[in-house]
């Protein structure tokens, strides 16, 4: 019975001392993570204006609902159209000054990047022109080539600059095809 005893008060005595090794663990974790969420947790500076800082507070305080609401009637009050947010940084100056719009006509934008089309192609000029499509598309093998050329018409190239796709142009053209840029 004795040895029953001492077991148990041994076994007791690590559990206290194990808790009493941990507690100042457990509350050592507890200030970093308390400090580490005060610390970033920073508070704004207040709004200059009190009015301002009013509005923030009762929109803060809204649900996702009330507030997806609120932007509806926001947009259908102040008449502002939906639009791409990329085009939105380069419509704010345009609507800042409709009447220089007005004013000034807009050029048509020169095109810069074509597609180079084989419209048809002289049939002595076949096998030159095969070649050429085969050394342009690199994944083509020669059949795959040779049916290309025989579907025309074809786009050889997609988004070429306008140099590249006239010396193309100059090079199809002189063994014998008809090509156009779009």
């Amino acid at each position: 019975m004795a040895s029953r005893c001492y077991t148990l008060l041994c076994s007791t005595s690590r559990l206290t001392s194990a808790r009493i090794a941990l507690a100042p663990l457990a509350s050592r974790s507890r200030w970093l993570a308390t400090e580490t969420v005060s610390s970033s947790a920073a508070a704004p500076p207040p709004p200059s204006d009190p009015k301002i800082g009013r509005i923030v507070d009762d929109i803060s305080g809204l649900t996702l609902l009330q507030a997806a609401d609120l932007v509806t009637l926001l947009k259908s009050r102040l008449n502002i159209q939906e639009i791409a947010m990329p085009a939105a940084s380069a419509a704010a100056p345009v609507a800042a000054a409709p009447a220089e719009e007005a004013a000034v006509e807009e050029k048509p934008k020169e095109k810069t990047i074509f597609n180079l089309k084989l419209q048809s192609f002289d049939a002595a000029a076949k096998p030159k022109i095969i070649r050429e499509v085969k050394a342009l598309i690199p994944n083509l093998t020669l059949i795959d080539a040779k049916k290309f050329v025989e579907s025309v018409p074809q786009v050889l190239k997609e988004n070429m600059p306008k140099e590249d796709a006239d010396k193309l142009k100059e090079v199809l053209e002189k063994l014998g095809a008809v090509v156009v840029l779009e």
